[in-house]
């Protein structure tokens, strides 16, 4: 149906990386998820009711919380489709961040209203009434969540949503929970136990979960995670296709919402080369990025000595040095500069976060390895993190 719907109302569909297009399809799921489960809690309600049931009544108010979160996921693209202003030139990309957020919040507090109400129910349990109006009533609700967990998963990988995915993840743990209620339902009519408070409690378990988890994926991409390795391994790929660079590092990428990245990163360049013709290749590489990636891009220019033998040998020799101390440690910006009492080994060494040694005990080292290739070698090292996978 969701499909169908695209293809009636979104013009250029395919086109992902297109504002307009993210908040068409944000717009379309919303409002069918509004639609569904006002349905849904309209259905449930009247069961409920019927049968005296909390865990159902619980479910009612849960797909009314659903509700609420479609209409928060809604607004969430609308104010995220904004485009830049002088307050926010980055754009408002991570607003769509903020609603996914807003959502988790939802279904913790419908969990934790539910759980209250469970507890109530076990300490003074009552009969639940059953019938097959109510069974075929709470069976089309699960299996509308299942859809409507398809399809919002479906789309949020398609243009790369965390609030659909979020909202797909909450859909999934609803059809779960139901279930959960018409079992408890089944057991109470054919066994005569009254598992209703049992049940719902299991069912709060199942929401409070799923909020938690929807809660800690939107808020890695506000804190600043790193990018994905695939994504690191593209943008390798784009700019060391531009001859002389020779090699990268320093890289960063900024994520102010889908489709709004920065990148910046470091390209080792011959320094023998005209510095025109290596500033033109830079630019070159720049747009490459941007046109395959959808981002902006900001490439620093690093000469490094590539004709010398004595420092290709030398960088040779303290890279084993470096590799020998730790497999994780890499260096970049290998320069050597010889004098007539001593030669200065000067480069950068990337260590993980959380390294086993502390950054002036890997200087220390580093030095006083550098120091066995000959007495007249003095290291300069800096230590730098790794902000990629």
């Amino acid at each position: 149906m969701v499909s169908l719907l695209a293809k009636v109302f979104i013009k250029n569909r395919d086109d992902v990386g297109s504002a307009a297009v993210r908040q068409a399809y944000g717009t379309l799921c919303g409002v069918v998820g509004i639609v569904l489960n006002l349905l849904l809690c309209a259905g449930k309600l009247f069961v409920g009711s019927i049968s005296g049931s909390i865990a159902v009544i619980g479910d009612a108010l849960n797909s009314l919380s659903d509700a609420g979160s479609s209409v928060v996921t809604l607004i969430g693209f609308k104010l995220a489709a904004k485009k830049p202003d002088p307050q926010h030139p980055f754009g408002h990309g991570r607003m769509e961040y903020l609603s996914g957020l807003a959502v988790s919040m939802f279904i913790v507090l419908m969990g934790v209203e539910l759980g209250k109400s469970s507890v109530d129910k076990i300490l003074h349990p009552s009969p639940v009434t059953f019938n097959l109006l109510s069974a075929a009533i709470l069976v089309a609700s699960i299996l509308v969540k299942v859809y409507m967990s398809y399809y919002n998963r479906a789309i949020g990988k398609k243009i790369d949503s965390s609030a659909m995915c979020a909202t797909a993840a909450d859909s999934l743990s609803d059809s779960v929970a139901t279930g959960v209620v018409l079992l408890s339902a089944l057991v109470g009519h054919f066994f005569e136990l009254h598992i209703d408070g049992i049940v719902g409690a299991i069912a709060a378990c199942f929401i409070l979960w799923a909020g938690i988890k929807t809660a800690l994926e939107t808020v890695d991409p506000l804190l600043g995670r790193a990018p994905e390795e695939s994504f690191v391994q593209e943008i390798e790929a784009v700019v060391m296709a531009h001859e002389p660079i020779c090699g990268i590092h320093d890289l960063i990428v900024h994520d102010y919402g889908p489709g709004r990245r920065i990148i910046s990163l470091h390209a080792e360049v011959p320094a023998e080369r005209d510095v025109l013709e290596l500033h033109d290749v830079i630019d070159n590489a720049e747009l490459a990025l941007s046109a395959r990636l959808s981002c902006e891009a900001v490439i620093h220019m690093d000469p490094v000595i590539t004709s010398d033998e004595r420092v290709r040998a030398l960088r040779e020799q303290v890279t084993a040095l470096v590799q020998a101390i730790d497999p994780q440690l890499t260096l970049h910006d290998f320069r050597v500069v010889f004098g007539s009492t001593h030669t200065n080994i000067i480069f950068d060494v990337v260590a993980p976060f959380r390294f086993r040694l502390t950054d002036e005990q890997i200087v220390e080292r580093i030095r006083a390895d550098v120091r066995t290739l000959g007495d007249t070698y003095r290291a300069v090292v800096k230590v730098d993190k790794a902000y990629v996978k």
